[in-house]
């Protein structure tokens, strides 16, 4: 989680990176774009439906489809995930996900072009959800550049301790992207409030305390972690892990902002590994059904 976890082990090959064309001067990201899907979502009495996918999956012109697929079937927003060779955050679906990224030889210019290809034929806001060591050996300042190029709103940074996040916080707001922290139940009320103050878009609350993950019940944990959220933001409160179904996106849409799901989105393109149509279908039924379990009337 934000703040307590770092990065060990030998970095993934996504985080080499290839020759990339000169990003625009004053290239600015997508944060209000964020902020205008959240709110619009509020004004309509429901929760944001927020879809992830890591780019790569199952290729990447399969992720760019997919990542497009959730944004045109009823999510609000897209995180792209940069795989990772050691996902401390991911279960086994994500982690198994990432394995077929990383050895199809996915690189970070492969992750902005996701962002950029499904921000350019959705026009909806994508973040990049990303593990501090990638970007760290990348250059915060040019990722952050390059990030704000391709269209991106912003970054998840799960491991990134707010104590330590001043240089990226800076690039990021330079280049008008949002940094959002990954808060969880155990995080105690003055630990909440340091990480709300520094964040932007959005907080991530985790649901409970372990890895990604679908699961039969969200928990009563998230609901209070969301409501002690609160009590130090005026940022929506987005809850992610372990959301799978359209009864549960109605159950955490009740006490949350926002509705965050992946591994359930990932297990859709895994059920169809040789027939990518039927795995697109999958994950525009699943978008439906969520979309439609995240509104509250």
């Amino acid at each position: 989680m934000a703040g307590t976890t770092h990065i060990h082990g030998t970095p993934a090959p996504a985080a080499h990176h290839d020759t990339l064309p000169d990003v625009p001067a004053g290239a600015r990201g997508n944060l209000e774009l964020l902020e205008a899907a959240l709110a619009a979502a509020k004004a309509e009495n429901r929760a944001a439906l927020v879809g992830y996918l890591p780019a790569g999956f199952p290729t990447v012109d399969g992720g760019i489809a997919a990542c497009t697929a959730l944004l045109e079937s009823g999510c609000d927003v897209v995180e792209v995930g940069l795989p990772h060779s050691d996902p401390v955050l991911d279960g086994p679906v994500i982690q198994t996900a990432d394995d077929i990224a990383l050895r199809g030889g996915v690189r970070i210019a492969d992750v902005l072009r996701t962002v950029r290809e499904t921000h350019a034929a959705t026009g909806k806001p994508v973040l990049c959800m990303t593990y501090w060591n990638p970007v760290d050996r990348y250059g915060p300042e040019r990722f952050a550049a390059e990030l704000a190029a391709a269209g991106g709103a912003g970054c998840i940074l799960p491991d990134l301790p707010v104590e330590e996040s001043d240089a990226w916080r800076r690039s990021a707001a330079h280049h008008g992207l949002a940094t959002v922290f990954v808060v969880a139940p155990s995080s105690q009320d003055a630990r909440l409030a340091a990480i709300t103050a520094a964040g932007s878009g959005f907080v991530y609350a985790a649901s409970l305390m372990g890895v990604t993950g679908t699961r039969d019940s969200v928990g009563r944990e998230a609901a209070d972690l969301v409501a002690r959220t609160r009590a130090t933001t005026d940022l929506p409160v987005c809850v992610g892990l372990g959301v799978s179904s359209a009864r549960q996106a109605t159950e955490v849409a009740d006490f949350a902002d926002g509705v965050i799901v992946g591994s359930a989105f990932v297990k859709e393109l895994l059920a169809h590994p040789d027939d990518l149509d039927a795995g697109l279908a999958g994950v525009r039924r699943l978008a439906g059904e969520l979309a439609a379990g995240v509104r509250r009337d």
